[in-house]
């Protein structure tokens, strides 16, 4: 089910501080609402999805088949002769892998 009640609040907080003109102020508060229920205004660095460069309709075993492909190319003991700081550049991709990849897996048990 889509979101309404940014809408909704969006609507009732523009009318009442717009009092010069309550149609305009509802108007703007009903845009501002809608960009809250689409999460315009969130930040995309959460997707889990697209940490792993899958999208929503994925099926299960794209992500694993995702997560497997990626994880064996940055998992750190791989690069166990590497330099320091690529050691660390790949503990840091691993560790958004697996975050990414439990999370997906949370969302779909629900």
């Amino acid at each position: 089910m889509k979101r309404w009640y940014g809408k909704l609040l969006g609507f009732v907080a523009g009318a009442a501080l717009m009092r010069f003109n309550p149609l305009l102020g509802a108007l703007l508060g009903l845009l501002i609402g809608h960009a809250f229920d689409t999460d315009w205004f969130r930040l995309r660095r959460d997707d889990p999805y697209r940490v792993l460069g899958l999208t929503p309709e994925a099926t299960d075993q794209d992500v694993e088949r995702a997560w497997r492909r990626l994880i064996s190319q940055y998992h750190p003991d791989r690069l166990e002769g590497a330099a320091p700081e690529l050691r660390q550049q790949a503990e840091t991709r691993a560790r958004e892998l697996n975050r990414a990849y439990d999370r997906i897996q949370t969302l779909r048990k629900k």
